[in-house]
């Protein structure tokens, strides 16, 4: 018995761009609806969306038989996060707020086994099989996948150092936060912003780890698909929810 294959690992090795959409409406069910759209990926959110351990685990059940990837975004560079969502069978996690080098290189050791991190060893948990693989300390670590989160002046200073971390796969620029640590909360598309989201992600792209971002403008999610982004969210389930909603209520109510 193997671990299974982290087909969006080996995409972003591969240079495939990968097209993902943010989940954050916590329910399997849900979950299985946008599973089934197309996406490569889907972005389970703890940080910003009350999931916890449990509804991330039912979405990830509930998303298994289709070919998209789960990714997880705990709510913090919590090595205790980072182990409990590991052990349920999540490969790849998205770490928010990552400011440094020395923060990069504390989620890669809670992502790995002793000697080389410090993730603690669970021999019966979802990740093994429930004990059946005997082999998951020693194949895990190819197939675990992690990208770190830019959002702040601070980490853009800092870009170089993080991208030099052995064990970071992707570096993500939050561009809401990333705005707001420049001067311009709520205002992501200001030039300065964009400006430096651009240079940020050919920064990304040219130390060879994979660029990702988040985006519901489509005209800015495909100019960073031209910029190189390796790993696109375009959208949110809830987002779209919420917008398509409105507008059938509106296009009924002005007719009336």
């Amino acid at each position: 018995m193997t671990v299974p294959i982290n087909r969006f690992k080996r995409a972003l090795a591969a240079g495939q761009h990968q097209l993902g959409l943010w989940v954050s409406m916590c329910s399997p069910y849900a979950a299985e609806v946008v599973a089934g759209s197309g996406f490569d990926w889907l972005l389970f959110d703890t940080e910003h969306a009350p999931n916890d351990l449990q509804t991330v685990l039912g979405q990830l059940q509930a998303s298994a038989p289709y070919p998209v990837s789960g990714i997880v975004r705990p709510t913090w560079n919590d090595p205790l996060q980072i182990k409990r969502y590991l052990d349920i069978g999540v490969q790849t996690l998205l770490i928010p707020y990552v400011q440094n080098a020395e923060e990069a290189a504390k989620a890669v050791a809670a992502m790995r086994y002793p000697p080389k991190g410090t993730r603690g060893v669970g021999g019966t948990q979802r990740a093994s099989a429930f004990g059946r693989n005997p082999d998951y300390m020693k194949q895990c670590e190819d197939e675990l996948c992690l990208l770190v989160q830019v959002e702040t002046v601070e980490a853009l200073n800092n870009l170089d150092a993080i991208l030099a971390v052995d064990g970071v796969d992707g570096v993500f620029i939050g561009p809401a936060d990333l705005s707001a640590s420049m001067g311009y909360p709520g205002n992501m598309k200001h030039p300065q912003v964009q400006a430096t989201i651009e240079d940020t992600l050919r920064r990304i792209k040219a130390s060879g780890k994979a660029p990702g971002i988040l985006s519901f403008d489509e005209t800015l999610c495909r100019r960073y698909m031209e910029l190189g982004t390796l790993f696109t969210a375009v959208g949110m389930d809830l987002a779209i929810l919420a917008s398509e909603t409105t507008r059938l209520a509106a296009r009924y109510k002005a007719s009336t």
